[in-house]
């Protein structure tokens, strides 16, 4: 029996959506743990693989476990199809290189995850794809960088680790007034707190590692657009290259979604109370949160975010050695370079995240060397601000 109703509430689709039942009637989804499928007979293989016939062939193309997940996140984000990766990094990757060829041109905002600005930078001009790097929070920036071969446009909103957010809706129309693609990684956001198919984008990204799993357990990401294009450009890059994800880590990010709305409620509300404590202290000489009326784009998160988020991004008065002092002096809070957890979770991205880029890259970034970026865990909030304030004291 399949479960996939688009015109459920996001607690339902998260819990029933895209559900697959054997003839055993399980109530939890099961976990198809199968390299490969058999058929009656030889012609019935020859019609699945013309086509002809439905169903599975190799778990590297689809899996039933697999196909569960990517239903069930095709209706929390209202898109047509998705293909579930191995990682955030593999989501990334093949969104990208699917849609470009040897000779376009990306435009990305500048502000990136590590590894994707090396993919943009450093991985597409290795196959002849141009890439240009801007300021993404100033639409005339995208609209500079436009040449006659741009084909994509790629941006993360907030963004990785400074929360810049990018008017999603301003970039999707520009990419559509040119005929280029828009992919949005939404992983800061969550795909509970921004709709970015909804604002225009025409395809999603997501790390499932972080508020999707959300408990440290697995790696796992996604790729949502409409089925054409999934049809057309993603499909054989994904069968051919394999970046498929495993049926256990599907099975694991569908218990995660499960309680997805319930954490990140928990981790929002907790977020927004250390901000509005951590931009009161002395020792802090910036804090940078969605959901604070002095956010640089405030009324961008107004237009296109339902919620502020579960990360903070905070500068230390004293650079690197007061920013290493505040971190060794936390209890509750781990270090540690993830983020979306049900802990807690703080990083120096200069040392970490972003240590490949140069000092003039990070400064372009606002990433110093004071920088910390916090994820706000499920802790009770007064346990963590106890411990941020003695942290701090301890510190000074």
């Amino acid at each position: 029996m399949s479960s996939n109703k688009r015109n459920w509430k996001p607690q339902t689709a998260l819990v029933h959506g895209g559900t697959l039942r054997s003839g055993f009637g399980e109530t939890s989804e099961a976990m198809y743990l199968t390299q490969g499928y058999v058929y009656q007979t030889a012609q019935a293989a020859e019609a699945r693989f013309k086509g002809e016939e439905p169903g599975f062939i190799y778990s590297r193309y689809a899996n039933p476990t697999v196909d569960m997940f990517e239903k069930r996140m095709c209706a929390l984000e209202g898109a047509e199809d998705a293909r579930a990766t191995a990682s955030g990094m593999a989501a990334v990757t093949a969104a990208l290189l699917c849609s470009v060829k040897a000779g376009d041109h990306i435009v990305a905002a500048r502000a990136l995850f590590g590894s994707c600005r090396w993919v943009v930078e450093t991985l597409a001009p290795r196959y002849g794809i141009e890439a240009t790097l801007v300021d993404g929070t100033d639409i005339a920036n995208w609209e500079k960088a436009v040449r006659p071969n741009t084909k994509l446009f790629f941006l993360e909103s907030p963004t990785n680790p400074t929360l810049e957010v990018v008017d999603i809706t301003a970039v999707a129309l520009l990419a559509n007034s040119i005929g280029a693609r828009l992919v949005v990684d939404n992983v800061f956001a969550t795909p509970l707190q921004q709709k970015p198919l909804q604002l225009g984008a025409h395809i999603v990204v997501y790390s499932a590692t972080k508020h999707i799993d959300g408990q440290g357990r697995c790696l796992g990401g996604v790729i949502l657009s409409d089925k054409k294009w999934i049809d057309e450009n993603l499909h054989d890059y994904f069968r051919h290259t394999g970046p498929s994800l495993s049926p256990f880590n599907a099975w694991t990010l569908l218990k995660g979604l499960e309680t997805l709305p319930l954490r990140v409620r928990q981790q929002t509300e907790s977020a927004g109370k250390i901000a509005d404590f951590l931009a009161e202290q002395p020792q802090i000489a910036r804090v940078i949160y969605p959901g604070r009326a002095d956010h640089p784009q405030a009324d961008i998160v107004r237009k296109q975010m339902s919620g502020g988020s579960t990360l903070i991004c905070l500068d230390v008065k004293g650079g690197k050695q007061a920013a290493f002092a505040l971190q060794n002096a936390l209890d509750i809070v781990l270090i540690s370079n993830n983020l979306g957890d049900a802990k807690s979770l703080i990083t120096h991205p200069a040392t970490t995240t972003h240590k490949n880029l140069s000092d003039e890259a990070r400064a372009e970034l606002g990433i110093g060397p004071g920088t910390l970026r916090l994820s706000v865990g499920l802790e009770d909030a007064d346990d963590l601000l106890e411990d941020i304030a003695q942290a701090l004291k301890a510190a000074k």
